[in-house]
């Protein structure tokens, strides 16, 4: 047992090939932090039976499929019945990571907006969170959310938020969350802490996108779910609160948008 608050990892990609020789002692640890649930992630379609069955093989483990953005020249189009027909499993919580990506695929933004379009349909057919990567994207980013938002209503995360204030703004503005990462707590990133501070508490999850951005004291290190503790101290101190009620807040959020896995 852990006396750790209570936390999610909100987003982490447990597929990935970083962790294929120790993903048991990885979820292991993550329980050992005080973090018992995790949404994995699965950015190619093709790889969602892997993912899914990371997620059926493990108490607490869920998961969502949709098309990465970087990946959207190299992947079929996703259809939205494809999409929706995932749905089906009980352990599937969400639609994504889709999104935009103009940092090192801006060629492809065509096809990176259609697909957006596409995820956001099923995310609204299904009534599961939409999750969103955003990267030197946020004007298109935030017209197309507004634009789809106003064609129906639909629920959805912005993963790993690292944006200016007009994208949290409007993303805020919709009822939308935001998901502070390990770049959250890196010593540089003042005003996103600050764009997190300003944000409403309800709003905000906490998530590693492991393998990747590991937070400090493990910055340059393979990132995995246990590391949240860590973004999580940092966010309590960005809301002026301690790391229990930091730790109760995000996980409430975490039930209110994530309902399956509540």
């Amino acid at each position: 047992m852990t006396d750790a608050p209570a936390l999610v990892d909100s987003h982490c990609h447990l597929d990935f090939p970083d962790f294929d020789e120790t993903r048991d002692e990885v979820i292991a640890r993550a329980r050992a932090a005080g973090v018992g649930r995790m949404v994995t992630i699965c950015t190619r379609l093709r790889q969602e039976p892997r993912v899914r069955a990371i997620a059926e093989a493990h108490e607490g483990v869920y998961y969502a499929a949709g098309t990465h953005p970087m990946s959207a020249t190299e992947e079929p189009m996703a259809t939205v019945e494809q999409l929706v027909a995932l749905a089906d499993h009980p352990k599937f919580v969400g639609i994504g990571e889709t999104g935009l990506d103009y940092h090192y695929t801006a060629e492809s933004a065509a096809r990176q907006q259609e697909s957006l379009r596409i995820h956001i349909e099923a995310a609204r057919r299904t009534q599961l969170p939409l999750i969103i990567h955003a990267r030197d994207a946020d004007d298109d980013m935030a017209r197309i959310l507004s634009e789809e938002h106003r064609a129906g209503a639909y629920s959805c995360v912005m993963h790993c938020f690292s944006s200016g204030p007009a994208l949290a703004e409007a993303a805020l503005d919709l009822g939308f969350y935001l998901s502070m990462s390990g770049i959250a707590a890196f010593p540089r990133s003042t005003e996103l802490r600050e764009i997190f501070a300003a944000a409403p508490l309800d709003r905000i999850l906490v998530e590693t996108d492991s393998p990747y951005l590991a937070p400090p004291p493990h910055r340059g290190k393979r990132n995995e779910p246990a590391f949240v503790a860590h973004t999580a101290r940092v966010g309590a101190e960005t809301f002026g609160l301690s790391p229990a009620e930091f730790a109760a807040a995000t996980s409430a959020n975490f039930d209110r948008l994530f309902t399956r896995a509540a």
